[in-house]
């Protein structure tokens, strides 16, 4: 049996390809991140043609398609697809974009990953960030059977017949189902993220049921019983997606370049190709044919059968391509260019096993790597390494240290930008954990930012320079134009035309991605206290539901990012963290303090709080600045009093409680350098929403009767942010106060004139530019001398 080769190369898409399906040899069904799907008709054949379709088109990425077999009630069949939006949407071929779907099903809160059709079509089922997998029946849509129990997004889910269904999840599990929802059983032992899964065929040579892989990049064939048959071993970096051709063997695609072809326990193929990511790969059960997706934009066609394959022209072009890619250093590690062999190794050894890597010194001081190939017995040229400063061997300096690219990263318009340093030689999946725990963002955020890392820092064909490249208009992943979005190899650190910060117009807010572990550590201790005989501290059972049930509603409210308005269990929930945040010990009160900031941005019950003895929210959060020795517990007190701002009745009670607020923050502006800068960020939070009310409150008096800002209290605000613009040497909380100061700016002539002379804020702004050389400081500075200018 020959090598697969190109069949066809399908190009359309504006952004990478996520998802890929190959019903029947005259279709391919794709959906990329430009928020479209695709239907690719064999038009003509020798070699192989397509033709596009759209067959839809929205507003947000599309990170999955399946499709549903003809049958009497749907002679076409049916297009279902799954993304960002978390709409499942279902549609008939014959339809146009423009036209209703045959169903949208309703149900998911976060991003749909994954999709399967079970081999009957009666039965669809989804994966989601939201940690949940649903059941649903074609034709009866209003339905669904929910699996829940994960503890991580679903990212792979297989109907392995008409009674099981299969989970693959973040959490390391795989788990088990009926389809009437029971858990039959839970797979561990994986040692990292599971993202795919497959059916093997009746009978298959490992006596394996399904095969599953992940983060590890292994392959592992179990039985249903939960019985480890197998592992392959072979690729590099994760592997996001499998399926089984008709003759048993497996198909992976990952983040190392590559699709491969197993048989038995070995790799049979390498298929290397000009893109960082492999996103899908699918197999058409009638043809043995493949075709696969990628972060190139490419939707690719491999065949065995010599009739089904491309031109030898356009094969060469593809194996061209593959040579002429550059390979970013993270991929292979460090490299020392001494120690590698020449050109000369290629003729004078072979590979050991098919997709072997060796690394090459050519003359011209360039490493290649080249990649072995059993069925041609020699090495494949697969590209050349790019150095650790990418094409341009510029570092750039955050926080003192070097990097190869330091980028603004936009969460949501009107909000200041964050920073995302990175070096090629790191995992961009730490990065990105480690950004998102920094930061605390949402824990559904990590993939984003992991692929937004992978997608700037690929790699550029060689002689081409990465900063003239840019992406097509929809491919933001933050999902506005306006914002950073990244290109096909290096897009510049800040857009083209940045909007206006100034003023800063919405509220920010810090929320704690935790919660699961707030409520272990809280568990934890309440154990610690029964098995001690202190039951007077310890929650009783009905504590303990009452925990459950807040982590519960607070977790829907921030994957929403909705107020949840009078809910009995957060009302509930705010009495219990008071109780545990004032009351425990003290050394035992730091996950108490952070429920209640996590409380703060979602429930107005925590803002209206009063104890028996008149106590406010203000004053409970006040306990945590007793202990200077502490000063995480002051952190998520602070981190509470921005989050405050993010309801109505927070902002009240902030608003009218600004002076002990500001005597509780005063010793750590007074010393910023002292403390930690997640701590002197936080503070800048709340200064920052404090200009936006007084900005508010200004734009107001426009139309309504006068109502002054309070003068007093913006030139005290004016006054902290220049202290900490003076010593600050982060760049986060440079640019922070800048913003807050800035802002302060916009509110009249008064305050314009006070910042120039009393508080010498050109001084401040010279010192932030030197200090701080990025372009959001730039920027920033920049619109604050327009606004001191007039």
């Amino acid at each position: 049996m020959g090598d697969f080769k190109l069949s066809a190369s399908l190009l359309g898409h504006d952004d990478d390809v996520r998802g890929v399906a190959f019903p029947t040899p005259e279709l391919v069904l794709s959906a990329s991140r430009d928020a479209t799907v695709r239907q690719w008709k064999l038009t003509s054949t020798k070699p192989p043609t397509f033709d596009c379709t759209l067959s839809s088109h929205g507003t947000a990425f599309v990170n999955s398609v399946a499709f549903v077999p003809p049958s009497n009630h749907y002679p076409e069949g049916l297009i279902v697809s799954g993304g960002k939006d978390t709409i499942i949407e279902v549609r008939r071929p014959d339809r146009s974009p423009q036209d209703n779907a045959e169903a949208l099903l309703l149900g998911h809160a976060a991003n749909v990953c994954a999709l399967h059709v079970s081999e009957d079509g009666q039965t669809i089922v989804s994966g989601g960030w939201d940690a949940e997998a649903r059941i649903w029946r074609v034709g009866h849509w209003e339905a669904a059977t929910v699996l829940q129990g994960h503890d991580g997004s679903v990212w792979g889910v297989l109907s392995y017949d008409k009674d099981t269904v299969i989970t693959a999840c973040a959490d390391k599990k795989i788990r088990v189902w009926n389809v009437s929802g029971k858990l039959l059983r839970t797979i561990a032992g994986n040692p990292d993220v599971v993202r795919a899964l497959c059916k093997l065929p009746h009978g298959h040579s490992s006596k394996a049921d399904f095969a599953s892989a992940g983060n590890d990049g292994v392959i592992r064939l179990w039985t249903l019983g939960g019985s480890q048959v197998a592992q392959l071993h072979g690729h590099e970096s994760f592997i996001y997606s499998l399926d089984v051709l008709p003759t048993g063997e497996l198909v992976s695609s990952s983040e190392d370049r590559t699709a491969r072809i197993w048989k038995g326990n070995q790799c049979i193929q390498t298929i290397t190709h000009p893109a960082i990511s492999v996103w899908s790969v699918a197999t058409c059960p009638k043809s043995g044919d493949i075709v696969t997706g990628a972060s190139d934009r490419a939707v690719r066609i491999f065949s065995r059968a010599d009739d089904r394959q491309a031109r030898p022209e356009d094969i060469r072009a593809f194996e061209d391509s593959v040579k002429s890619s550059s390979i970013p250093q993270q991929q292979v590690g460090d490299i020392n260019k001494e120690q590698l062999p020449g050109p000369e190794f290629l003729q004078q050894k072979s590979g050991t096993k098919e997709g072997q890597v060796q690394m090459i010194r050519e003359p011209n001081g360039n490493v290649s790597a080249h990649q072995w190939s059993n069925a041609a017995q020699q090495w494949v040229n697969v590209g050349t390494v790019v150095d650790s400063a990418g094409s341009s061997g510029r570092k750039q300096e955050f926080q003192g240290k070097d990097y190869d690219y330091v980028f603004d990263v936009d969460i949501e318009d009107g909000k200041p930008p964050l920073k995302l340093p990175f070096n090629l030689s790191q995992n961009p999946y730490e990065v990105a954990k480690k950004f998102i725990a920094d930061n605390e963002l949402p824990t559904s955020y990590i993939d984003q930012v992991a692929n937004f890392i992978v997608s700037n820092t690929q790699g550029a064909a060689i002689g081409q320079s990465g900063e003239s490249q840019t992406q097509a208009p929809g491919s933001d992943p933050w999902g506005s134009e306006s914002r950073y979005r990244p290109g096909e190899v290096g897009a510049p650190a800040v857009p083209e035309s940045r909007p206006k910060v100034l003023p800063q117009t919405q509220y920010l807010k810090i929320v704690s991605g935790n919660l699961k572990a707030m409520q272990k550590k809280i568990l934890e201790f309440n154990e610690e206290f029964l098995n001690s005989g202190s039951k007077d501290a310890a929650l009783n059972p009905t504590g303990v539901n009452i925990l459950s049930a807040t982590i519960k509603q607070l977790d829907q409210a921030q994957s929403s990012s909705k107020v949840t308005e009078g809910s009995p269990a957060l009302k509930e929930g705010v009495e219990l963290a008071v109780k545990i945040a004032t009351t425990w010990p003290v050394e035992k009160r730091l996950p108490g303090t952070d429920l209640l900031c996590a409380l703060a941005a979602s429930s107005p019950s925590l803002a209206t709080f009063t104890s028996s003895g008149s106590e406010t929210i203000i004053d409970v959060f006040s306990d945590a600045f007793a202990n200077t020795e502490k000063p995480n517990h002051a952190l998520l007190a602070i981190r509470g009093f921005a989050n405050l701002f993010n309801t109505e009745e927070g902002r009240l009670i902030m608003d009218g409680e600004f002076d002990k607020v500001h005597v509780l923050l005063k010793p750590y502006v007074a010393e910023p350098g002292k403390w930690h800068r997640n701590l002197i960020i936080a503070i800048t939070t709340v200064f920052i929403n404090y200009t936006v009310m007084l900005s508010a409150s200004s734009s107001a008096s426009a139309s309504d009767p006068p109502s002054r800002p309070n003068a007093d209290r913006a030139l005290t605000l004016l006054d902290d942010t220049t202290k900490i613009i003076n010593s600050a040497t982060d760049s986060e909380i440079m640019y922070r106060s800048l913003v807050a100061a800035g802002t302060l700016l916009t509110l009249g002539d008064d305050f314009r004139s006070a910042a120039r002379e009393v508080f010498d804020l050109e001084q401040c702004l010279s010192r932030a530019e030197k200090t701080v050389k990025e372009p959001r400081i730039k920027g920033v500075v920049a619109e604050m001398r327009d606004e001191l200018g007039g």
